[in-house]
């Protein structure tokens, strides 16, 4: 074996290393076994950071796969890992805030810690670890050994400048390959048991002297009365909205869409800008059999959204359910006992201890006891103070997550990434089943387009979840609260999720019972269902636990539909012959126009314009004609230049409380056989939507924005240290190209966007089959404020400037960066000099 010695400073293209990797070189290293990582690792960087990784293993890829990603996001890696082994309260204080992004969680550090150390535990990684394929294995391993290696040299006082957060920290820990199992832990469940921290985290039965009487079941009427009084604002979080907290759009376009006669894909999802749910683009070369371009969630050594020579494809969040709740009925002398199958079994206790860093500096600790039935943990929910689930002398309510079963989900992407056809993409698609909660949609050249929600999904038929015998007291509730969701009676073992003959695993829907469509034409997803996927051929039939049928679809749905129809029957006003070609797609994609403006700008406008002011919801009036004369100059976009759509934006955001289903909110109400174009014709004369245009205004008239203010001076980046313009708008305005301020705060004086488009890919092919791909990463490759590759995609993105993906041999040679990598030994108490000439 030889070991890795650091040669030269990260600063100077390609990196060619060795022999095995050992163990470490930092006395806190974890140990581990050598790591075969090949003969040949070469690392290159073309414009924008692009990473290109060859190697001979999947354990050399993950090696440079890990120090090029530690090297570009070392602080945000280390906090994630930190906050999945629990330790968060211990370095950063317990009432720390903990949020993730992507679902809508947020808490504290100390409710964090209990959540995590309950659920990452080595039990449940252990069957994902133990299961997974052998190159999952090693890239995993390898990846922890190239990230341990960064940081390393980051320890050892290189790299000068760097990471300046973390790199003294004490929490800067050597990555452990268990700590990548967490993770991978971590996304399975991003759509089901993480939405639930908190409740997770403090569910505690009710004090009890033995002697209370059982509780009544909860009043459907009564809890759903509390509800509907609560502000309006106060929205049912992931996943009972339906409006997602993270999304995106994609479509897949085959011969009869295009204009070259070649299949198009575009992926585009809506991540958060912050926190490790953001996305990173590379190219892998594995060997003479795997080459693979796209983009991961960080710290996942796999293409998880991209292309080759063979098939594109690219992911949207799916409308499917995760989990289910169970009710259970406790035993009136010990609320820790439930009934199963006419006997009281006891739930399982975990003693948990967090330590925690004290106000004055010393360390102490928090105890706790949580709780788990055999169907998973135990919680609580509550939504503005109303409890929904409640722990009580009688009824107590648990979880069963399928994600947290799902032992196939790196097994679906590895195999993916070495798949040679579309076909074998599609039949490794159904075959494995283990994409966590994305819908799916592929092409590849001269092929058709493919869609498929193709996911882990309980098997909860909707007999089974509203029949009489399996339904809960709150089924009536989470019937109008969350359609599809069920709440299901945890007392008898009948109700048990099902299992399909043609699913690989316990308790899930095979894919013969999940929604597919193969088109000549094409096929979309911008996160409503699969029902209208294509509005030629809607899908049918499916339970309700995987979306919904004949329902209004939103207004970013709309739009999405409506830009392909229009594309092909040439309605849409661009130049050149119908149909899409690259050029004509990109111009189609970041255009920023709204669905909602053409709905309803002109009939508002000549309802509320005529007059002088309007009353708002306060019942005073608001003085609306210097907001008309913008909005009637505005030219019904979000682009930088344009003037006077966030009065829009503010004004649909009061309409958007209402329900589409509402009859006070369109005058031509939803129609099943046009889902593209009903509803339609709003309702100017609803008193609500009137104060919601008084209200908008107003709203901009006591901030700090003008009226009149262009999107190029009031969106910027919110992440970034100098002003960045973004254009683009929110999903509840039917804008299609997505930009997002969390929380929408105007006080200082303008949208500072956080989420929203964030990998874009457009892909095809040429004529001798290499693929041609273009887009952005919109937050740039690097969260380090240091690095070259902090800010430029971000920059190119606001100008729209498409930037090529470099996929063949002579593109990366042509843009090749004079970045250098070799490695030899890891020897950190060299000094330069010493180093310079082991080089030679």
């Amino acid at each position: 074996m030889i070991p890795i010695k650091s040669i030269l400073p990260f600063a100077l293209a390609p990196l060619l290393l060795t022999g095995c990797l050992g163990a470490g070189s930092s006395s806190d290293e974890p140990e581990q076994d050598d790591v075969d990582i090949g003969q040949s690792i070469e690392l290159r960087r073309t414009s924008f950071g692009i990473p290109h990784i060859k190697a001979d293993n999947f354990a050399g890829m993950g090696y440079a796969y890990g120090y090029a990603q530690a090297e570009d996001n070392l602080c945000l890696i280390a906090e994630d890992t930190l906050t999945i082994r629990g330790l968060r309260s211990r370095y950063f204080g317990p009432d720390g805030t903990y949020r993730i992004p992507s679902n809508g969680a947020e808490t504290n550090n100390l409710n964090a810690d209990f959540f995590w150390r309950v659920t990452a535990t080595e039990d449940a990684i252990r069957p994902l670890r133990e299961n997974s394929d052998p190159e999952a294995v090693a890239a995993s391993a390898g990846y922890v050994a190239g990230f341990n290696r960064y940081r390393a040299e980051i320890q050892a006082g290189q790299h000068p400048g760097r990471h300046q957060r973390c790199r003294d920290a004490d929490w800067l820990f050597a990555l452990e390959e268990s700590d990548m199992y967490r993770r991978y832990l971590r996304l399975a469940v991003l759509a089901s048991s993480s939405v639930f921290v908190e409740g997770i985290a403090n569910a505690q039965p009710p004090v009890s002297d033995g002697t209370a009487p059982m509780v009544s079941a909860p009043d459907p009427d009564q809890l759903l009365s509390e509800l509907a009084q609560e502000d309006e604002d106060s929205t049912l979080p992931f996943p009972f909205n339906r409006e997602l907290p993270f999304g995106s759009n994609m479509y897949g376009l085959s011969s009869e869409a295009s204009t070259t006669g070649e299949s198009i894909l575009f992926g585009n999802p809506h991540f958060p800008w912050e926190k490790t749910e953001r996305l990173y683009l590379a190219h892998l070369k594995v060997g003479d059999h795997t080459e693979i371009m796209g983009a991961s969630l960080y710290g996942l050594p796999a293409v998880l959204i991209g292309f080759n020579e063979h098939f594109a494809w690219s992911h949207t969040v799916s409308t499917a359910y995760r989990f289910t709740f169970y009710e259970l009925t406790l035993n009136p002398a010990d609320p820790t006992q439930y009934l199963y199958d006419g006997e009281f079994v006891d739930m399982a206790q975990q003693d948990v201890t967090i330590e925690v860093l004290e106000e004055d500096g010393s360390v102490g600790v928090r105890n706790r006891t949580l709780y788990q039935s055999h169907y998973g943990p135990m919680l609580t929910f509550e939504v503005s103070g109303v409890p929904v689930l409640n722990w009580s002398s009688g009824k107590a309510y648990t979880l069963r997550d399928a994600n947290a079963e799902n032992d196939r989900l790196l097994n679906q992407f590895f195999r993916w990434n070495k798949a040679n056809s579309l076909e074998e993409f599609i039949d490794v698609h159904a075959s494995v089943l283990g994409v966590p909660w994305v819908n799916t949609v592929a092409t590849g050249p001269g092929q058709q387009a493919y869609y498929g929600d193709v996911t882990v999904v309980p098997n909860v038929p909707d007999a089974k979840a509203e029949g009489a015998i399996c339904g809960s007291s709150l089924s009536p509730v989470f019937s109008q609260l969350a359609p599809g969701l069920p709440i299901l009676d945890g007392s008898k073992s009948e109700c048990q999720w099902e299992t399909d003959a043609d699913a690989p695993a316990a308790g899930i829907f095979g894919p013969g019972n999940l929604p597919t469509l193969r088109r000549d034409d094409w096929v979309h997803n911008c996160n409503d269902s699969y029902w209208a996927t294509n509005p030629k051929e809607l899908l049918t039939g499916f339970a309700a636990i995987i979306g919904d049928e004949a329902t209004p679809r939103t207004l970013r749905t709309r739009k999405c539909m409506q830009q392909v129809i229009q594309r092909l029957d040439g309605s849409d006003g661009l130049s050149g012959s119908q149909d899409f070609d690259l050029a004509s797609l990109q111009s189609v994609v970041l255009d920023s126009s709204l669905m909602s403006e053409q709905l309803a700008r002109e009939d508002v406008l000549n309802a509320y314009c005529g007059v002088a002011s309007l009353e708002g919801s306060e019942g005073t009036p608001v003085d609306i004609v210097n907001a008309c004369k913008v909005l009637q100059q505005w030219d019904g976009t979000h682009n930088l230049d344009s003037r006077g759509g966030h009065i829009w934006r503010e004004f649909w955001r009061g309409v958007s409380a209402l329900a589409d289903s509402s009859p006070d909110k369109w005058l031509t109400p939803f129609d099943a056989r046009d889902p593209v174009n009903t509803p339609r014709d709003l309702n100017v004369a609803n008193p609500r939507i009137i104060n919601a245009f008084a209200d908008a205004v107003k709203k901009i008239q006591d901030s700090p924005i003008a009226l009149d203010a262009a999107i190029r001076d009031i969106q910027v980046s919110g992440i970034h240290d100098s002003p960045i313009p973004v254009f683009g708008g929110e999903g509840f305005e039917g804008s299609f190209t997505i930009a997002i301020s969390r929380p929408n705060d105007l006080s200082d004086g303008q949208y500072d966007i956080n989420y929203g488009n964030s990998y874009i890919q457009t892909v095809t092919w040429e004529e001798d089959g290499t693929p041609r791909a273009e887009g952005f990463v919109t937050y740039s490759q690097s969260t380090d404020p240091a690095s070259p590759y902090y800010s430029d995609m971000t920059e190119a993105y606001s100008e729209k400037q498409w930037i090529r993906f470099p996929f063949s041999e002579e593109d990366i040679a042509a843009d090749e960066l004079p970045v250098q990598y070799q490695f030899g030994e890891l020897d950190l108490d060299d000094d330069d000099e010493e180093d310079e000439e082991d080089d030679d």
